[in-house]
């Protein structure tokens, strides 16, 4: 045996190990990194009202700290109006249930002439097994909904804590991160940073300005149909067409549709009209002059970066896909050489004959007139 293997083996095991406790320490602390992602991009969205308030004398930590308590105010007024909404909608469907139970049964008695009575269904009800069997299920699920909620409180408060800390000191952090680099990559660091900064902040900014134009204007139109709710229908519309890409506007259309669909039919209608309308104005006319100097993309390039983060991340990813890829766009645009495009016809999608001969039209028109009873040109 030569006098190396042995050492050449131990080192290959050794490697292996390392990879497999790497491997298992990775998958252990996933969930960790990704709270660490989002609070890092959250962080970045509110860095430039913090860095504004810290130019104006404030300390750094003080301003982020009324940053977050604005966005925890305007969370939790979100959050209340919406479970309002929802407390007072399950409210009505209790109280009206008795009524849609007797016309019903109406319906069912006068359709297949039976004698059916409510009475004696709520007591089958009450004595059924399934009845028995579902409650069970039902407080098993509740301690179930009860951990997930515990669960997402923890990961909420860690979130904020990171993004805090990422905030408050992040001129200390990039001062340690630019420590272990040369001055070259230092300026490359620093210059990355300031385009995330500016992507980041620019999408959320632009998104919430967007938001809010979408939350009035569907306030407006539900106000005047005299929809129930129509305040927190608007806030709900206005943060999920505008958070959520693409299809966001028809998601967060069919609450307000289903609530208008409860006083009349015909108003569902309406609505539907008016979502379809306004996506068109948003795409068209609204968007490209908000987004034109923040996140610069193309609408295909956001919808698949959208993709493949929900793909990676779930909806991590579908949030913090467009103004990553946004970021390293603009990155890589400074390293990016380009060149004057030709004055050619096919640049601006205009074919050109080949070098063939004549086109096909033109061979067939030839043809044509070249038959024996063709018209032919004198």
């Amino acid at each position: 045996m030569p006098r190396w293997l042995p050492r050449a083996m131990v080192l290959a095991l050794a490697l292996i190990a390392a990879f497999q406790l790497g491997s298992w320490a990775f998958h252990q602390l996933t969930s960790l990194l990704i709270n660490i992602l989002i609070a890092f991009f959250l962080a970045l969205a509110i860095e430039p009202a913090v860095s504004r308030m810290a130019a104006r004398g404030m300390r750094r930590g003080l301003a982020t700290f009324l940053v977050f308590l604005g966005l925890t105010v305007l969370a939790a007024g979100f959050v209340t109006l919406l479970g309002s909404m929802l407390a007072g909608q399950i409210i009505k469907m209790i109280e009206g249930f008795p009524q849609y139970l007797d016309a019903l049964i109406r319906w069912i008695n006068q359709t297949f002439h039976t004698d059916l009575r409510r009475v004696d269904i709520q007591e089958g009800l009450l004595h059924s097994d399934w009845l028995r069997k579902y409650v069970q299920n039902s407080a098993a699920g509740v301690l179930d909904v009860s951990a997930q909620v515990l669960g997402g409180l923890f990961r909420l408060l860690t979130v904020a804590l990171f993004s805090f800390y990422f905030a408050a000191d992040g001129p200390r952090l990039r001062r340690a991160l630019c420590s272990v680099l040369p001055p070259a990559r230092q300026a490359e660091v620093l210059r990355a940073w300031e385009i995330a900064v500016d992507k980041t902040g620019g999408y959320l900014y632009s998104r919430g300005l967007m938001a809010l134009i979408s939350g009035v204007a569907h306030y407006v139109l539900l106000e005047i149909m005299g929809v129930p709710y129509a305040p927190v229908l608007g806030v709900w519309v206005g943060l999920v067409s505008q958070f959520i890409p693409t299809i966001g506007t028809y998601l967060a259309g069919a609450l307000p549709m289903l609530i208008a669909f409860t006083v009349d039919p015909w108003y569902a209608v309406w609505v539907l009209v008016f979502v379809v309308i306004y996506q068109q104005f948003e795409n068209y006319v609204l968007q490209p002059k908000l987004t034109a100097k923040t996140v610069d993309i193309h609408p295909a390039v956001a919808f698949g970066s959208v993709v493949a983060g929900t793909a990676l991340l779930g909806a991590v990813g579908a949030l913090v896909a467009i103004p990553a890829v946004a970021t390293l766009q603009a990155f890589l645009g400074a390293y990016v050489k380009r060149y004057t495009v030709t004055d050619d016809p096919r640049v601006h999608g205009h074919r050109t004959r080949g070098p063939g001969g004549p086109g096909m039209l033109t061979r067939v028109r030839r043809l044509w007139t070249a038959r024996p009873g063709g018209r032919r040109r004198p």
